[in-house]
């Protein structure tokens, strides 16, 4: 994480995207890969970029209808291992494809695969969890809410009945002194276990109507979830892995639609409006509160424990301290110009900065610290 930012974005490389996207960038110190639409918004079109010279190593095109709200692009961040990489369309169309080449390795289309008869506004918005061989996904079907794939085949290894998918991810971890996945379907906090895929246990917030976008943390051994209309909240487990459903601690001020904030020590930085600090060992109390206008739309924080980078739904990366007295501003830069609601989740790599503005993708060069060089 760099110390300061310069005036002045540093581009190494920028290439033209045919569409507006919001899903994320997935980044290694090779290559970079962004999800966009073909020029007639009919398929999903996935691109692999050198992170070297912004040069594409591949493209890889499925078609998909349209439309949906805020446009048809995926909205998965893509996840790369060694030797795929893993790409999820809005429309839940799967694939696994070589990372070196792009050759599709196998594919899936989950909605027809699982007869998912919902209506999502936004589309099949969760990124895939690859944890313990297996390749979690929420499809949200009746008898398939959520299932789990063998990475290398695409075939079945479970599937557990239950509710319609939310629009946010899952994760994985122990709570409770229990491995299991958490996150939520359409109207409900869980977890459930890895290797059958039994549903551990349900909770059903206060408030209804959560879209349940921000991703849920893990916290020592609780989990902190923030959403719309119930705040955020930090729970406890029992000794069988089961979440108590009174929360220990909540804070109903920082109550994001769609960011999820992150975690430094035993501090929650946040965007809702303005930039909010809550400390978790005073019952999520806010330390602090920001007002700026970079942080009244969407955010996306990236963290280290020393500084959060923030980039922001018009174009801004802003750099600040993770302090717990005050918003401590060390740097900002605007890298896109006449930019609003800009959405996709950007990669870090070393100094590498990739982001993406509705029409193109940027690799940044930040300053260096010296663990970087």
């Amino acid at each position: 994480m760099p110390k300061y930012l310069d005036e002045k974005p540093i581009i190494l490389w920028k290439i033209p995207l045919g569409s507006n996207g919001l899903g994320g960038i997935a980044a290694t110190t090779e290559c970079v890969i962004v999800s966009e639409r073909g020029v007639a918004d009919t398929m999903d079109v996935f691109r692999c970029i050198s992170a070297k010279d912004g040069k594409e190593i591949w493209a890889y095109r499925h078609p998909a209808p349209g439309p949906l709200d805020y446009g048809s692009s995926p909205r998965a961040t893509p996840i790369i291992t060694e030797k795929y990489a893993y790409l999820f369309g809005a429309w839940g169309h799967l694939h696994c494809v070589e990372l070196e080449t792009g050759l599709s390795v196998w594919q899936l289309d989950v909605r027809e695969e699982f007869q998912v008869k919902d209506k999502l506004a936004w589309g099949m918005c969760g990124t895939p969890l690859l944890v313990q061989n297996k390749l979690i996904l929420a499809v949200g079907a009746p008898d398939a809410s959520l299932v789990a794939l063998d990475p290398e085949t695409g075939k079945l290894l479970w599937k557990t009945p239950g509710e319609q998918a939310s629009y946010g991810s899952f994760i994985a971890g122990i709570l409770g002194g229990k491995m299991q996945i958490v996150g939520h379907d359409a109207n409900s906090l869980g977890g459930w276990d890895i290797e059958s895929g039994k549903r551990l246990w349900k909770l059903k917030p206060e408030k209804e109507g959560d879209y349940n976008v921000p991703t849920p943390i893990i916290y020592e051994d609780k989990l902190l979830v923030t959403t719309e209309n119930n705040g955020t909240r930090l729970y406890g487990f029992d000794p069988a892995g089961v979440i108590h459903p009174i929360p220990i601690a909540d804070c109903k001020e920082l109550a994001p639609e769609t960011h999820t904030p992150v975690v430094i020590g035993h501090y929650v930085y946040g965007v809702w409006n303005r930039m909010f600090c809550l400390d978790l060992k005073s019952g999520l109390k806010v330390a602090w509160s920001h007002e700026d206008d970079a942080f009244i739309g969407h955010a996306n924080i990236i963290a280290d424990q020393e500084r959060l980078l923030i980039t922001t739904s018009d174009g801004e990366v802003v750099l600040i301290e993770a302090n717990a007295d005050a918003c401590k501003v060390v740097g900002r830069m605007r890298v896109f110009d006449d930019e609003k609601s800009l959405y996709s989740h950007p990669a870090l790599v070393g100094n590498r900065l990739y982001m993406r503005s509705s029409n193109s993708l940027v690799a940044l060069e930040l300053p260096r610290t010296p663990s970087d060089k």
